[in-house]
């Protein structure tokens, strides 16, 4: 289904009236979305909602839309992202009419009069051609999910098999499937999506986090910082650090999203990290040394000190062992019992821009907004192509 040149004009002309009032919409959206359909409070995070991240990232995606309505291929790089996040969270072509209705009529309430038939008209046949293009690439990661070796759709039965604590906030958990069959291998880089019932929560929690090793077709490792004060925000990491044991079981979706590890390429690989954002990290370096890759890897994590750093003594181990990997390590505030950090202040790449920006060099980095937005603000001041700076964002996405 192509949209007509009407549609498109109509649609393009009201992105500036989308720009004003984005948030209006969206706010007003998701409080009648959830009156009207409470079951979608199962699917969305509650903590975003009350921040108010996912009515900033929904409303930043509506104009991204009005405003290359007559470029939809200049949207493929996002529709992927956002279908690999819907498909973690199990979004159905049934969720779609949902959203479409109280979205359209949220558009109405807050333009009043200007939100004209022909308008919404326009709106309505545009909103159904985006549907049906996430329906189509969401059923394609599916699919491809299902038929994988070991592969399922929607969601399935693990057992914690390993919890450890790795640093003061930080812990993995090893997931093992409860039918004892194999699970796919993944892209390294990639994540799950884990479904819990907390008590204190009225509603199921869905959360998506990094695997935090590499494939090996028999389980899975995810690393879990401890968020917040953990009653309104890091409700879920606190749950997971206190109350879930060794041999209880959860569900998790298969492993999704468009962040991964070029692993066919031979180019030094540059892997940048703060704080648990180091998890990808992990999956991406295990899976090199695993296929006794020769590239040159160089591994760069922030952190604010050794007591919070998770994983430093397997990460030095290999830097150690393997003459092709190096480790820099940034401590922001290091105590006196820290040792073996390379720089304690706040992360500044240009130190060590000697040591990393490498010909060819492929960057990968994950980490806080700030941290990111640091990250790639210095590449880019490098000249480094954007086709080689690759990053992954947790929660409502935001351009960096």
């Amino acid at each position: 289904m192509s949209l007509s040149e009407k549609t498109i004009q109509i649609v393009k002309s009201t992105a500036p009236v989308l720009a004003e009032h984005g948030e209006a919409i969206t706010q007003h959206f998701y409080q009648q979305m959830f009156s009207q359909n409470p079951e979608l409070l199962d699917i969305f995070n509650a903590t975003n909602q009350k921040t108010g991240r996912q009515q900033h990232a929904l409303a930043a995606a509506v104009y991204g839309y009005a405003a290359h309505i007559d470029d939809l291929g200049a949207l493929s790089a996002a529709v992927q992202r956002i279908a690999h996040k819907h498909a973690s969270f199990n979004i159905l072509p049934e969720h779609y009419p949902i959203v479409g209705k109280h979205l359209l009529e949220a558009v109405a309430h807050v333009l009043g009069d200007a939100a004209t038939d022909e308008i919404v008209e326009a709106w309505t046949e545009a909103y159904g051609v985006l549907a049906n293009i996430f329906i189509e690439v969401e059923e394609g990661i599916y699919r491809e999910s299902e038929t994988a070796n070991g592969g399922w759709r929607g969601t399935r039965d693990f057992r914690i098999a390993e919890k450890t604590k790795e640093s003061e906030l930080i812990t993995s958990f090893v997931l093992e499937p409860v039918d004892g069959e194999p699970v796919p291998d993944f892209q390294p880089g990639q994540y799950i999506g884990i479904y819990l019932q907390p008590e204190a929560s009225a509603n199921r929690c869905i959360r998506q986090y990094s695997l935090s090793d590499a494939p090996n077709g028999k389980t899975y490792r995810i690393a879990v910082k401890r968020e917040g004060s953990g009653d309104t925000q890091g409700l879920i990491s606190h749950y997971l650090h206190n109350d879930v044991k060794v041999g209880d079981v959860v569900q998790l979706s298969p492993p999704s999203g468009d962040f991964f590890l070029d692993s066919r390429a031979e180019t030094p690989v540059v892997l940048i990290s703060g704080g648990v954002g180091q998890t990808p990290m992990l999956s991406m370096l295990n899976s090199l040394i695993g296929k006794g890759s020769n590239r040159q890897i160089h591994y760069v994590h922030s952190a604010i000190n050794s007591q919070v750093h998770g994983f430093a003594d397997h990460i030095r181990a290999l830097a150690e062992k393997h003459d092709n990997l190096s480790q820099t390590l940034f401590y922001d505030a290091p105590t006196e019992q820290c040792s073996g950090y390379d720089f304690a202040d706040l992360t500044d790449l240009n130190q060590i821009r000697d040591q990393i920006d490498l010909p060819d060099a492929h960057f990968y980095f994950c980490g806080p907004l700030g941290y990111m937005s640091m990250v790639s603000d210095t590449l880019k001041s490098w000249n480094v192509p954007a086709e080689r700076i690759h990053f992954e964002v947790f929660g409502p996405h935001k351009e960096i």
